[in-house]
């Protein structure tokens, strides 16, 4: 355990490190692709749902999920990011994205426990959506590597918000399923008006 919570530290700060400096008048194009990337998960409630969502599912499934489950999102979200920010838009993704909420709030409601490369892989075609998604939308002024940055990091964020509620959560089941349960409902309403 000390290990992981060592690695973690390691690459958080590996993160942090490369943000610049911001400037007393301006932020620069640099800070403000970082910041317009942090920022940007949180704003879109699907990419919040989702991500949380993988988080108390990683937590409920226990062992070595509670760190490859998130890993595989977020490696797998910024590679699709790449390809999204030199992309044209998908047809029916907003949709997409709309039902991936739905899928993981039901992991959750119904604890569903995978063989662990199948909901790597589940995971990870989830994670292809919301990073498309970021790439598309990233500013032509920013900075790919800094705006990448920003939504790696919040994205880990959310994942350990969700880690957190899971571990919480699996005291109380109800709770548990009950979170389950608001992701999924949210989901389809998501996915109704996209």
């Amino acid at each position: 355990m000390k290990t992981r919570s060592a690695t973690f530290l390691a690459l958080s700060t590996s993160v942090l490190a490369t943000i610049p400096s911001a400037n007393a008048h301006s932020l620069g194009a640099e800070s403000a692709g970082f910041i317009t990337g942090l920022a940007h998960p949180f704003l879109g409630l699907d990419h919040v749902l989702a991500m949380v969502a993988v988080g108390i599912w990683a937590a409920q499934t226990g062992g070595s999920a509670v760190w490859r489950l998130p890993l595989s999102f977020l490696l797998i979200m910024a590679a699709a990011a790449f390809v999204g920010a030199g992309a044209y838009g998908l047809p029916a993704l907003e949709p997409m994205i709309g039902v991936s909420v739905v899928v993981l709030g039901l992991m959750v409601v119904f604890a569903v426990r995978l063989p662990i490369n199948a909901a790597m892989l589940l995971v990870g075609l989830f994670a292809v959506l919301h990073g498309y998604a970021h790439g598309l939308e990233m500013p032509l002024a920013s900075s790919a590597l800094f705006y990448g940055s920003g939504f790696i990091l919040a994205t880990a964020l959310l994942h350990g918000i969700g880690l957190a509620v899971g571990k919480q959560a699996h005291q109380m089941r109800l709770l548990s399923r009950l979170s389950g349960v608001v992701i999924t409902v949210a989901g389809l309403f998501l996915t109704a008006t996209a």
